[in-house]
């Protein structure tokens, strides 16, 4: 078009208008120059500006339905997911990117992710590709018009697109070739290192090919699970329950509970389960609110969260808890101290230097916790304490603890052993706990003997050990027999003037020098085929096992202090073969490993998650306790879960210095409803499909979630799919899903959304 003009003027003008025109040219083309390079560095001068404009669109892009194809590159994660709302205009340059570099590349990868309110993102703002460029405006000349000069812009844009498209692709040639230490800062969903080998004992445990038997199985159960189904394949009612928002299946089983013959040993306080699952949804405590974040909450909870005055009302004289308003409140007390947790810690300390908290003595078990202050307070000497009480007249107990942010589950010693393998527990403590240790041959003591390792400590703070009545004399002495005959040693009795209680603590021995020298087999030993370590369902016993000797057994060496015990290998690994097939000790070093690497490159910066506002974390399918382990520098604890039907590694996650319980998922949990922040699943349900119904596992992890919680799962593509759509029909909030092969992960928020509709469970109706 403009040399089309200019030879019109060619033919009829003179030699000076020539000139004249010429001068106007130049000075033209010299504004064009100017013009052009202003605005391609202008851009450029403001680099804060425009990543705040940018941060700011990330925040505001958040997908609801659907998914982009993604190659799964660790480092280009927030870029494409961020960018990922259907804005066409503001991804003009990434679909063109896009477009040049993966159009042709058949893949299965996806990835979508909401990024958290409140801040709680950390993502990169995404690069921009400027379609203006730098250089030349093109040949030929102008007449000032903005019309011509766009045209020029256009034809340079045009000429360089090439150019373009061939520095993008080398951008993400080298981004791909950084090191592992560039790349630090990035989040990474499947981080490099030991992925791909932990993965292979999912596939080695489930089998890589499913049967045409099993496959149609699954699908039977899974549409007699379904009373009616709406587009997210899934529908939900409300429980109906004479617990009400206090609900735990099978500890409230009250048709089982009424056909017991005896209740003399507790057996209505253990786990009685439905014959099926509940699928139905716990309802929220009127006035519930989010609850209270540690340290804030080991000292109050809202009132209306656990609404529930018995124990303040009969207990406030003791500093359990007081009614505050729209609190509860926590003095720190409790009967065997008063005057505080603390002072009653460093008490034991003082009378057992021996005893070292938070360095030798790292976990332990305490009995009849009641609302678990002295569990809450160990924390600051660096103990992790299981605290455990019934679900009994005491009321709602393990639910304060639960509340305020500290370990607890509701348990019994009854009939049954504890849920603990044998010789894990440094210390067990019993402050006043009523439980009647010297009858029946002393099978309830023998059963904490089973959880005590050799050479650790029994702290007995009980009205006996100080007392001088016809009761607690008659109960000291039956002790003092049963405890010697168990070869027990009596290291120190002292009196906390304070507090005006007492504490006798007993030594568990490391030989078994003492069983053979007794003049009666009183208590006896246990049969060799005994297994210390079966404690799903078992029943009580009135026996001791032999200690292990063999510098090569478990519990023949105490282990390391805490922290060195955490990372380091038990010494009773080094014959023995891994989960994942090699040697356990390269697998223990590997599975820790992979969780450093996958917590801090994703789950602490690329899933959107407040972590201050997370103190309770259970792994729900835990191996050697790695998960837990790469949050050890957090203010969180985590439940490590190992599986009935999984590799039983319980007794290396103590040996670690953390804790955990077995349980069966195809029941329910130990707990209270919302009681956990986060729950993290790790190639769980895709087993769990074999032989439960998946709907009553989800109905499950939603009961022991709070609102607002988070719930991560790995596991097959199949399978998050599968959770994706019960986590939809819940109306959670999908967070991030993404897929990289057949691997999948998801992350999801739960609300406080409750279904309208209700479902009576008759076998938990008074």
């Amino acid at each position: 078009m403009a040399q089309a003009k200019y030879s019109r003027i060619d033919g009829r003008k003179s030699s000076s208008y020539c000139s004249t025109i010429s001068i106007v040219v130049f000075v033209a083309f010299c504004l064009v120059a100017i013009w052009t390079l202003m605005s391609s560095v202008v851009p450029d001068q403001n680099p804060d500006l425009a990543s705040e404009d940018t941060g700011n669109e990330v925040k505001q892009m958040v997908p609801e339905n659907g998914s982009r194809n993604f190659k799964g590159s660790s480092g280009d994660f927030l870029e494409d997911s961020t960018n990922e709302d259907g804005n066409t205009g503001n991804e003009q340059n990434i679909v063109e990117r896009e477009s040049g570099n993966r159009a042709e590349e058949n893949q299965d990868e996806g990835v979508k992710v909401n990024s958290d309110d409140k801040s709680e993102s950390e993502e990169e703002p995404k690069r921009q590709v400027e379609n203006d460029g730098e250089g030349k405006t093109g040949d030929g000349g102008t007449d000032g018009g903005a019309g011509e000069v766009m045209d020029a812009k256009q034809t340079e844009f045009d000429d360089n697109k090439s150019e373009l498209v061939e520095g993008e692709k080398k951008l993400e040639t080298e981004e791909s070739n950084l090191t592992e230490e560039k790349k630090v800062d990035q989040p990474e969903i499947f981080p490099a290192g030991a992925q791909s080998e932990l993965l292979n004992e999912a596939t080695t445990q489930n089998g890589a090919f499913s049967t045409q038997a099993t496959e149609s199985q699954n699908e039977k159960e899974s549409q007699q699970a379904s009373i009616t189904k709406d587009q997210s394949g899934y529908s939900w009612k409300v429980c109906n329950v004479t617990a009400g928002p206090d609900y735990i299946p099978c500890l409230d089983n009250l048709k089982a509970i009424r056909k017991l013959p005896s209740t003399g040993h507790y057996e209505h306080r253990e786990r009685h389960c439905p014959d099926e699952a509940p699928t139905c949804l716990v309802p929220l405590p009127k006035g519930y609110k989010i609850p209270i974040q540690w340290p804030k909450s080991r000292e109050k909870i809202w009132y209306y969260n656990v609404p529930h005055t018995k124990l303040a009302e009969i207990k406030g004289h003791q500093n359990w808890v007081k009614v505050t308003g729209e609190y509860l409140t926590f003095p720190g007390g409790g009967t065997q101290f008063v005057k505080g947790a603390l002072h009653y810690i460093d008490f034991v300390q003082k009378s057992l230097p021996d005893i070292a908290w938070g360095k030798r003595s790292r976990v332990l078990l305490d009995v009849g916790c009641g609302v678990a202050s002295f569990g809450g307070f160990l924390f600051e000497r660096d103990v992790l304490a299981m605290s455990f009480a019934p679900k009994d007249e005491h009321e709602a107990q393990v639910q304060f603890a639960l509340e305020r942010g500290i370990p607890a589950i509701s348990s019994v010693m009854g009939t049954k052993r504890l849920p603990f393998p044998g010789a894990v527990f440094d210390v067990v403590h019993c402050a006043r706990c009523r439980v009647p240790w010297h009858v029946e041959g002393g099978k309830l003591l023998l059963e904490l003997n089973r959880v005590l390792r050799p050479g650790g400590y029994f702290v007995w703070s009980a009205t006996p050990v100080y007392r001088k009545n016809p009761e607690d004399s008659g109960i000291w002495k039956a002790m003092s027999e049963l405890t010697k005959s168990m070869c027990w040693d009596l290291v120190v009795i002292k009196k906390d003037k304070l507090n005006e209680v007492g504490a006798a603590i007993y030594r568990k021995p490391t030989s078994n020098e003492c069983y053979d020298k007794r003049p009666k087999n009183e208590p006896p030993l246990c049969k060799e085929s005994d297994d210390p370590n079966a404690a799903w369902n078992v029943p009580l016993q009135a026996c001791m096992h032999k200690v292990p000797v063999e510098k090569s057994e478990r519990g023949s060496q105490w282990p390391e202090q805490w922290p060195l015990r955490l990372e380091k290998p038990p010494y009773w690994l080094n014959s023995q073969v891994g989960v994942y097939g090699k040697g356990a000790v390269e697998d223990f070093t590997a599975d820790y490993r992979h969780w450093k690497n996958v917590v801090s490159h994703s789950y602490l910066n690329g899933m959107g998650i407040n972590w201050s506002s997370v103190r309770n974390v259970m792994d729900m399918r835990a191996v050697y306790g790695g998960f837990a382990a790469a949050l050890k520098n957090l203010k969180v604890w985590v439940m490590n879960v190992v599986p009935i039907d999984s590799p039983d590694t319980l007794p290396i996650i103590y040996e670690r210095g953390l804790f955990g319980i077995y349980h069966d998922w195809c029941e329910s949990f130990n707990t209270y409803p919302r009681s956990y922040d986060l729950l993290h699943a790790d190639h769980l349900f895709s087993g769990l499909k074999k032989r439960c119904n998946l709907k009553a596992v989800v109905a499950e992890v939603d009961r022991i979630l709070r609102p607002e919680g988070k719930l991560i799962v790995r596991d097959s593509v199949e399978t998050i799919r599968e959770v994706e759509n019960m986590a939809k029909s819940l109306q959670w909030e999908i967070r991030l899903i993404y897929s990289n092969d057949k691997e999948g992960l998801l992350c999801a928020r739960k609300t406080m959304w409750r279904p309208a509709e209700v479902e009576t469970i008759m076998s938990a109706i008074s």
